[in-house]
């Protein structure tokens, strides 16, 4: 009877753990890494840039920021037609899973390179970055999004990582109104309010710096926002 049994008892085993193995296979398939494949043809998670300029790096940024745009471009506050086919159908609570994945992916990044800079666009770019223009009711950028540049938690994104060509881009569509965010839009104000050559440097400038240690978001703004921005939730205020 034993040569039965342990053959009996070998089968068994041989069954569980091919259902195990199934089991493991299944979920991996199914993780949101294997969910998002189609997202990473362009936002690529692992690459420093993306080949085309136009796709920003979202890995890292906030998942309260990332959650808004993708509602935005779900519900057409942002056009793309790409972005709103993958997004239409899809619900709030997913929407949120999509965000937080991205936001815990941090990989590394290389500053973009640009021979065409100035010393005169370089200074111009860091000094609305860090101080604004007060003449023109300009704030820093830095009193929204961090001393670091990296964001701050819930909702306000991290401005490094960013091709020159997109922040341009977006700036633009901020300006035209072709990239909307809930009111009070705060960054269609700026934008209307910077000149072309302003948008440049400050593109420039951002795009051109390193991201040194920790990339996680700021918790806190040490200081009180300089403009009220209705896409910002009041724990980042």
């Amino acid at each position: 009877m034993k040569p039965v049994m342990n053959s009996f008892l070998s089968a068994a085993l041989f069954v569980l753990m091919t259902v195990l193995s199934s089991q493991v296979q299944a979920e991996k398939l199914d993780s949101m890494a294997e969910r998002l494949q189609a997202c990473v043809i362009c936002h690529a998670a692992k690459d420093t840039q993306s080949a085309d300029a136009y796709y920003p790096r979202i890995a890292g940024k906030p998942a309260g920021y990332l959650y808004n745009q993708l509602s935005n471009f779900r519900d057409g506050r942002r056009t793309y037609t790409p972005m709103t086919n993958l997004l239409d159908t899809l619900s709030e609570d997913y929407l949120k899973q999509i965000a937080a994945y991205f936001s815990s992916l941090h990989p590394a990044f290389a500053p973009e390179v640009s021979a065409a800079v100035t010393p005169a666009l370089f200074t111009r770019g860091q000094l609305l970055v860090r101080q604004g223009d007060p003449a023109k009711k300009i704030p820093a950028c830095a009193a929204c999004h961090g001393s670091r540049l990296l964001g701050v938690v819930p909702a306000i994104p991290g401005l490094l990582g960013l091709p020159r060509d997109y922040i341009n881009a977006q700036f633009g569509a901020m300006r035209n109104g072709s990239r909307r965010n809930s009111s009070p839009d705060c960054m269609a104000q700026i934008a209307r309010r910077l000149s072309a050559d302003d948008i440049n440097s400050v593109a420039t400038w951002l795009s051109a710096q390193p991201i040194v240690g920790d990339e996680a978001p700021d918790a806190v703004l040490p200081d009180p926002m300089p403009l009220r921005c209705g896409s910002v939730t009041p724990e980042a205020k």
